[in-house]
This record gives structure tokens, C-alpha cells and sequence, in this order.
């Protein structure tokens, strides 16, 4: 079984879904990097268990990220915010305390992101 790094962009953003054994799972696979059969000694389940639960538990992640989409959108609202700072970047204006203005503004929003 391959780690999937957008599987743990889906678990960050959607792991408070997850049943507590399956966000438990989740983070020892894809946070700590440990192996089926540590994991399975760690939950007390089988390595299979382990990874029918990793299976389960990234196939409800990609459901859900079907039905929201929240990491489309935050992936989307990133790139909008690149363009505008490209822009910005371009344009003349010459108002230092306008343009002082706009990049902490910009500051703001990436840290909310």
C-alpha cells in the first residue's frame, strides 16, 4: 500500500469525520509513518485489520471531498490569491500606503488558509 500525500491533505482537512479508531489509524499510517504491523500492534488489530480500516477510512475521505469539495475550493482560492498578487504586482500604482495596505490584507487571508 502506497502513501498518497492527498490522502493526508483529505485527512487534515476532513479527519474530524472519522470514527476515533479510523482517525487513530489514519495518523499512525500517514503522520507517523508507521507500518501495517506496528500500527497492528499499537490498536490491537490485525495487520488485515489495519488495512481494511485505511482502505475504509480514505475511501469516506474522498467521499467526502466529492460531496464538499473544501480542498478544490481552498486549492482554487490559492491560486486566486497568487493571480492577485500577480497583478498587483504588475500594476503601476504608485500609493505606498494603499499598496501597504493591500499586501497585509493579502498576509491576512493566507494565514486563514
Amino acid at each position: 500500500m502506497s502513501k498518497d500525500f492527498a490522502v493526508t491533505v483529505l485527512l487534515d482537512v476532513y479527519g474530524m469525520m472519522l470514527t476515533e479508531r479510523q482517525r487513530e489509524t489514519m495518523e499512525l499510517y500517514y503522520e507517523e509513518d508507521l507500518s501495517l504491523g506496528e500500527i497492528a500492534e499499537i490498536t490491537n488489530i490485525t495487520r488485515q485489520g489495519v488495512m481494511n480500516c485505511l482502505k475504509k477510512s480514505e475511501a469516506h475521505l474522498k467521499t467526502l471531498e466529492l460531496k464538499l469539495g473544501l480542498v478544490r475550493k481552498l486549492r482554487e482560492l490559492e491560486e486566486d490569491i497568487a493571480e492577485f498578487e500577480k497583478l498587483i504586482l504588475q500594476s503601476e500604482m504608485t500609493n505606498e500606503a494603499v499598496m501597504a495596505d493591500i499586501d497585509d490584507l493579502l498576509v491576512e487571508i493566507k494565514k486563514k488558509l
